[in-house]
């Protein structure tokens, strides 16, 4: 079981993103509580691209502080890695990381109950946000993507609640065993129907595992990790 966590919470508005007239809800700052937590995530968060973010199944991600020191020693000191929000992530944590954290967990923040879907597929949009064309690619290479939750239950968060963990019920799924699957042992097809056949895995990565299994090949990265042209 995981021990017990405070939590930054942070939101954001759709806002410009670059200078080739991209917007993205990305820059998340932290907020003052208390918190309303729905269905579809953070009361007064936004996503530009509900396509790819946001919905049900990633109503909220939550990426690991811990990581930002890692950031800082790959890639150098930059300013936004000085507080939590550069990774476009609704919950920070110490002490929570991939490997600790498996799919299905269930966790109490507050009033509302959260349920592990999947990790984090990351985007082009991280490259714009910190100014280098790499820190989507590092992020899907090294496992520190964070990872997303569903809503089991909508409630209002106070200002000191902390995640508590409640439930595992799959441990041996770890985030981290998900992410090495999809992003480096892509030809593991016997694990990847494993994984697919998980009920707590959220529908999108079912279906791609499912896809990359009858092709017998990985999907096509370049249209999600580089930037486009307009």
């Amino acid at each position: 079981m995981l021990m017990p966590t405070s939590a930054d919470v942070l939101c954001g508005d759709i806002r410009p993103l670059g200078t080739n007239g991209h917007t993205s809800g990305i820059a998340k700052e932290r907020t003052p509580g208390p918190w309303r937590i729905t269905r579809e995530g953070l009361a007064g968060d936004a996503q530009a691209d509900k396509k790819h973010h946001g919905g049900p199944e990633k109503a909220l991600h939550h990426y690991a502080f811990e990581h930002y020191e890692a950031w800082r020693r790959e890639i150098g000191e930059h300013p936004l890695l000085a507080q939590p929000g550069a990774f476009g992530e609704n919950i920070s944590t110490t002490a929570w990381t991939e490997e600790a954290v498996c799919l299905g967990d269930v966790i109490r923040f507050g009033g509302a109950l959260l349920q592990v879907s999947q990790g984090r597929q990351p985007c082009w949009k991280l490259n714009v946000r910190f100014g280098r064309d790499d820190v989507a690619y590092k992020t899907q290479a090294s496992g520190r993507t964070g990872w997303y939750y569903r809503v089991l239950e909508e409630g209002e968060v106070m200002p000191g609640d902390r995640l508590v963990h409640v439930r595992r019920l799959q441990p041996a799924w770890p985030i981290a065993r998900v992410l090495t699957l999809l992003y480096r042992d892509k030809d593991r097809y016997d694990d990847l129907a494993q994984m697919a056949a998980l009920p707590e895995l959220a529908e999108g990565w079912r279906l791609l595992a499912e896809r990359r299994i009858a092709a017998r090949k990985t999907e096509d990265w370049a249209p999600r990790l580089t930037v486009p042209d307009v």
